[in-house]
């Protein structure tokens, strides 16, 4: 009952008649200019940002209602009040933009009618936040807040200087270190248009044809529901980058027909939910928090996906061979070959929605920007769309488009704007390098250990949270130990994107197994557990890259193959162990002895190479001998 009251969020509003078209003419219009003022204007960064959260705060207040329990078909008059504050406070922002751009931060003094328009614009982001993203991530921005404000009554090395209000509003809404920062500058450019990408794409088949091109490759093979489900939600997954948002869209096609082919419940949901998960860690697009991430570290964004490439395709190996393995274990079918599309129907359907994928990619290899990246890849859909009648965007189709990317957005703009808060009050507190302190205290200086506890924490601080907002929290309070520790900042900050990503499916707040329960009508706890284990290889993987950056394409040819070949084994190998089948089951001695064996490959050492393969032969000999004496004790009972 808590974990619901704390991640409720707002009923989602679907106003009929002329305000429901209002509101959604409202909304293309917003994506119109978002598109043009990131892509094409020179707009200063400033002025972009507070429009932008204008413009999502006053499409939360019309589309989302403040309780679970508002009314869907109508918007109630409080929330056209608060539309209408939160577009005057956004053009009061956007006239002082040059002003703020000028001043001098905590030297030029601010008037009362700047402390009364902040101080308003403060209450209308928490309470957009608390509609969009719930009260959990709502009430850990507000003891941050508390945490400035009231920080230096604490005694020790978490206490700070004090900080008086028009000091935390000077900070907060004068400069570009908070609310106006990079989360949300990033929400407004990047996250938006990739959020667009994959609205059209997704408007004119593509999530269709991704889902034929899944069955057609294992739709046929045992356990087929199941591994269309991996493959087809992490091909969405890289372009909607939300794993809650991809466990809703593409599980609900794929939890009811792997329930009907015999997986139970709770499996069902739990393989949807980490194949979801992956999808964020995928490139080309990887979502939101690898944009923020090319932003906040200062390395080129095509480095980030290049690097992060190999990793992401590991990822799946365990979900995919666990999958398998219960497929064989329980003799489950695959689909019926009459439900399977064929090549030629799947290519002529939809082979055409591969380019606008091969433009993205081209486009980040030439080094444009995620910005350019993203328009290419846009006009790349509308041109192939245009090729054939079934796949053709009319007026009506763009308009819808327009309108849907500028409502999705809205809760990454909530999240991003909780972010940026909590990141203007650790740069008011020099809260990071305590954070850092409180490591280092626990691990000491070994790099193994810090890198448990950073991993820990992450997924702490992620729980109930959307991705970005998780990411940057980690990104501002753990990597500075990162840093300390001399680590790599791209696999640095990999590794904590994904625990970031992975504290999405983690018990107790597995906010995407809680979508995933709505569908599977199973316990949210379970689905999450279950799921915790076939995406095993998300918690070992950073490990693996921390320490051979060969992972990262980093090396010779030889090198990165053999990092890779060693990685996948291990993988593999866990994978069997995780299950307990590999042909019949096994006991837990064998099972105990891959698990091990696994561990050693990961860690891709030429010298533990022969130890992990005396481990696996063993398990095997094991599991024969034991095998054959069940068997020959069988035989005799049965005599």
């Amino acid at each position: 009952m808590l974990l619901q009251l704390l991640f409720a969020t707002g009923a989602s509003r679907s106003p009929a008649g002329l305000t429901g078209t209002a509101i959604k003419a409202f909304a293309a219009c917003t994506a119109v200019w978002t598109v043009y003022a990131a892509a094409f204007s020179r707009t200063d960064t400033l002025s972009l940002t507070i429009t932008f959260l204008s413009l999502m705060l006053v499409l939360t207040f019309l589309l989302v209602g403040p309780s679970e329990r508002s009314d869907t078909r109508r918007v109630s008059l409080p929330d056209v009040l608060l539309a209408c504050l939160s577009a005057a406070a956004g053009i009061y922002f956007l006239n002082m933009s040059d002003e703020i751009s000028r001043r001098i931060t905590l030297l030029d003094p601010l008037s009362t009618w700047d402390i009364g328009m902040s101080t308003l614009m403060l209450l209308l982001t928490l309470e957009a936040m608390r509609r969009t993203v719930g009260l959990g991530l709502t009430l850990i921005v507000l003891l941050f807040l508390a945490y400035n404000l009231f920080g230096h009554l604490l005694t020790g090395v978490f206490g700070h200087g004090e900080i008086t209000y028009t000091h935390f509003i000077d900070i907060t809404f004068f400069t570009t270190d908070a609310l106006f920062g990079v989360p949300l500058r990033v929400a407004a450019t990047y996250a938006f248009l990739f959020v667009l990408f994959g609205t059209a794409l997704s408007k004119a088949g593509g999530s269709q044809f991704f889902y034929n091109v899944s069955a057609l490759l294992t739709g046929g093979t045992p356990g087929g529901p199941a591994k269309i489900a991996v493959i087809s939600s992490g091909l969405y997954g890289t372009i909607s980058g939300s794993p809650t948002s991809d466990v809703v869209t593409t599980g609900s096609v794929t939890i009811p027909m792997m329930k009907r082919m015999g997986y139970n419940s709770v499996y069902a949901g739990a393989v949807e939910v980490a194949a979801s998960s992956g999808g964020s860690l995928l490139p080309p697009v990887m979502g939101a928090a690898a944009f923020i991430m090319a932003e906040y570290t200062g390395v080129p964004y095509p480095e980030i996906a290049l690097s992060a490439l190999i990793p992401a395709l590991l990822f799946y190996v365990p979900i995919y061979a666990q999958v398998h393995l219960r497929a064989r274990r329980y003799n489950l079918a695959g689909v019926a070959k009459d439900q399977i599309p064929t090549l030629a129907a799947t290519m002529r359907d939809g082979g055409l929605f591969i380019v606008p994928l091969l433009v993205i990619t081209w486009a980040l290899v030439q080094g444009y920007t995620p910005t350019y990246t993203a328009v290419y890849g846009l006009a790349a859909i509308f041109i192939v769309s245009l090729l054939r009648k079934s796949t053709r965007l009319g007026p009506a189709a763009i308009f819808d488009i327009l309108a849907t990317a500028s409502i999705r957005t809205v809760a990454v703009a909530g999240a991003c704007a909780a972010a940026g808060l909590v990141i203007g009050g650790i740069t008011m507190t020099g809260l990071a390098s305590k954070f850092g302190a409180l490591v280092f205290l626990i691990a000491g200086s070994d790099m193994f250990i810090s890198l448990v506890v950073a991993g820990a924490l992450t997924l702490l601080l992620g729980m109930g949270m959307p991705t970005p907002s998780a990411y940057i929290l980690a990104a501002v309070l753990v990597s500075p130990v990162m840093r300390a520790l001399d680590i790599d900042t791209v696999a640095g900050h990999l590794f904590l994107l994904y625990f970031a990503v992975m504290s999405a499916l983690t018990p107790p707040v597995a906010v995407a197994a809680y979508a995933a329960s709505a569908i599977a009508n199973e316990n949210p706890l379970k689905i999450a557990a279950q799921s915790v284990k076939i995406a095993i290889g998300a918690f070992l993987i950073p490990f693996a890259f921390v320490f051979n950056h060969e992972l990262l394409m980093r090396g010779s040819p030889f090198a990165i193959a053999y990092a890779t070949a060693s990685c996948f084994a291990g993988l593999l190998v866990i994978a069997i162990a995780a299950e307990g089948f590999y042909r019949e089951r096994l006991a837990a001695v064998p099972r105990l002895l891959l698990l091990a064996a696994g561990i050693l490959l990961l860690w891709i050492d030429y010298w533990l190479l022969p130890v992990a393969l005396v481990l696996i032969a063993a398990a095997w000999l094991y599991a024969r001998l034991v095998g054959a004496r069940s068997g020959e004790e069988k035989k005799a009972a049965a005599e």
